[in-house]
């Protein structure tokens, strides 16, 4: 909602001044109309009290896949757009939604089309939602297009889901690895050698590096928590600075041993989806490949993809850049070629799409199943570590005595 400053008169001729908040001035003038107001000047606030602040996306990605299927079954069941978003806006659960909705359908009554209006609040509504709205609209295929987006969408939400079920075990167990290593080296391992000097035990070179460990962590985490931050700052302004730091990172991520092939598979599954999703609904190629572009948000796909639209514009095949490419497998380029030549790109994107999707299942499905395992291992020997260089030096005293 914006907020905004009026000045006005109520039915009994007495001035006042306030704040209404509102999706458009239009709707502010209304509302204080509805409260026995008649408004003599309605401004937007500037105040920075009356800004509001977001990072990212304010819409959850769960709450606008969950939106994108319940608009379309809406529009299939004839219900009429402004209706379906009054509904929708009504019962969400998520406020930035709830806030856009209520300005499309204020839009949408003045008279704009829903495909521009969405095209205002692009933090909300992703380029490829308003760009295939806009080619549904043209068609007059909105409800086909609106099934394609809702299944679109929840595959790439599916997928996300379940990495990030993968990522967190591990990442879970390495936090409390640390946390338990930590602890040891710097409160318990110490006390134990402060009795093993009382009684002039030896201690073995083990309990000593570990004890270092332990004194340097107890004595300079102020210098290592700082040395981390200036770390992480320096990744983030690189990244966003250095295209070829950012090339070199996205390189060998991809060619990180297991995890790089996932991502491989995901980046390749979302483009051809993306892809195959546009041609569908009639969107043009070159304009496509653009949409596509923005969509994946990968720097090394997106040379692929700017040689691809430089490729056509030229009156070559979309599937050589792809041939010449390490990033994309000749399955890839082979069966691009072939959807050009038969004039069945769309469809043979989808396969690609389909085929990789499911590769991806089978290795998070396979991943899941080999790091419970070894997570626990790599915790028994990093803890057994420390255990061992605390009974090392009592077994010494043992044989001394």
């Amino acid at each position: 909602m914006t907020i905004y400053k009026y000045i006005g008169r109520t039915a009994k001729g007495i001035l006042k001044k306030g704040t209404v908040d509102a999706v458009s001035e239009r709707h502010a003038i209304l509302k204080l109309r509805d409260q026995g107001i008649n408004p003599r000047e309605v401004t937007e606030s500037q105040s920075i009290l009356h800004k509001e602040i977001s990072i990212g996306s304010p819409v959850k990605q769960q709450d606008f896949v969950m939106y994108c299927r319940q608009f379309s079954t809406l529009i299939q069941a004839g219900i009429s757009i402004v209706e379906a978003t009054s509904i929708l806006a009504n019962q969400t659960e998520s406020q930035g939604l709830r806030q856009a909705l209520e300005k499309v359908m204020e839009d949408i009554k003045e008279g704009n089309s829903f495909s521009a209006t969405i095209a205002q609040q692009p933090k909300v509504f992703p380029v490829l939602f308003s760009n295939m709205i806009k080619a549904g609209e043209a068609t007059g295929n909105l409800d086909e297009t609106l099934e394609r987006l809702a299944m679109y969408f929840e595959k790439q939400y599916t997928i996300k889901k379940k990495i990030q079920s993968v990522l967190a075990y591990p990442i879970i167990i390495l936090a409390i690895t640390m946390v338990v290593v930590i602890f040891m080296m710097t409160v318990i391992l110490p006390r134990f050698t402060a009795m093993f000097e009382q009684l002039g035990a030896e201690l073995p070179s083990l309990t000593v590096v570990i004890l270092s460990l332990g004194n340097v962590i107890q004595g300079y985490w102020w210098l290592l928590l700082i040395i981390l931050v200036a770390v992480v700052i320096s990744f983030r302004v690189l990244h966003q600075k250095s295209h070829i730091f950012r090339d070199a990172v996205a390189t060998v991520l991809l060619k990180t041993p297991v995890f790089g092939k996932v991502l491989q598979k995901v980046l390749i599954a979302r483009m051809t989806r993306t892809l195959s999703s546009l041609f569908s609904s009639s969107v043009p190629i070159l304009q496509a490949l653009v949409i596509v572009e923005k969509v994946v948000d990968h720097p090394l796909m997106g040379k692929v993809l700017q040689k691809a639209k430089t490729s056509l514009e030229s009156g070559n095949r979309l599937s050589e850049p792809f041939e010449e490419s390490w990033l994309f497998p000749p399955l890839v380029a082979q069966m691009t070629a072939i959807g050009e030549k038969t004039g069945s790109l769309d469809s043979m994107l989808a396969n690609i799409a389909d085929f990789y999707e499911a590769e991806v299942d089978r290795t998070v499905d396979t991943l899941k199943s080999l790091i419970e395992p070894l997570m626990i291992v790599f915790l028994a020997v990093v803890v057994g570590t420390i255990v061992l260089a605390v009974m090392m030096p009592l077994l010494s005293i043992y044989t001394q005595i």
